[in-house]
């Protein structure tokens, strides 16, 4: 079994740029995964794991092969393993993964599908948050529209601790994903302040995708314009929004309320 045990190793430099560099995962298709329960997801997601680096004295060579029995095992020492961890408390495994591809044509829908569509989220908390909410709503698929972060993201896979490889997940333009839902039948509900109703009054058991923007500026105009009905969630307070992921929750589980959960 190979080890290293240099900061200096041309493969671990490789891999601090993969963590780094949205252009270098681009580049060589691959990214990195830290942590047990995520890397279980990743290959339960059928994401192919190219390699399993682990640190001896957290994680064992059993507990490490047994993740990935196909990929190479590379032990670590302390400062390679320091030198890559991106967490502060982690369990001494990494992987190095091959992205997929993310085009909207590879979404497998279900008959009536419950979709949530995100236009231009910037934070990966965020990102995170709304990628939890989907998995534990058991969505169809999540896309987001004119993407402002790689997917692939150190901060993306954290915040979503595993639910990027439990979801089907789409990028596109919002002109692409419009023409995507109207070819398949799909209404779609756009959560804004503008011409809209109360989010109660609609009906969700029909193939949906509700969509939400960013807290800053809201959808644009092209989604308030094609939408099959403008959605607002009553505020009672003094502030007109809430927080992108809190507010998609509240309209997913709706949904869900409405299809019998």
């Amino acid at each position: 079994m190979k080890q290293i045990t240099s900061i200096q190793n041309p493969l671990i430099k490789s891999l601090v740029l993969l963590q780094e560099k949205a252009k270098n995962r681009k580049q060589t298709g691959t990214f990195l995964i830290e942590g047990v329960r995520e890397i279980s997801l990743a290959v339960k997601g059928k994401y192919e794991i190219e390699t399993i680096l682990f640190y001896p004295e957290i994680c064992n060579e059993t507990t490490a092969r047994k993740l990935a029995p196909n990929a190479e095992l590379i032990e670590i020492n302390k400062d390679v393993f320091q030198k890559l961890s991106y967490r502060d408390t982690t369990e001494g495994v990494l992987a190095v993964a091959k992205s997929k591809s993310l085009q909207l044509s590879d979404l497998k829908l279900s008959a009536t599908p419950l979709i949530l569509v995100a236009e231009a989220p910037e934070k990966p908390g965020n990102i995170g948050a709304l990628l939890r909410t989907a998995d534990a709503a058991n969505l169809d698929a999540v896309i987001i529209a004119n993407p402002k972060s790689d997917l692939y993201n150190p901060n993306i896979v954290r915040s979503s601790v595993g639910c990027l490889f439990t979801n089907q997940i789409a990028t596109a333009t919002t002109s692409e994903i419009i023409s995507f839902l109207k070819e398949k039948n799909i209404n779609f509900y756009c959560a804004t302040l503008q011409n809209s109703t109360s989010y109660h009054t609609q009906d969700f058991t029909k193939p949906t995708a509700l969509v939400v923007g960013t807290e800053a500026t809201g959808l644009t105009q092209e989604w308030r314009d094609a939408a099959t009905q403008n959605i607002i969630i009553p505020m009672q307070g003094e502030i007109d929004s809430m927080n992108v992921s809190v507010a998609a929750a509240i309209l997913i589980f709706e949904a869900k309320r409405q299809r019998g959960f």
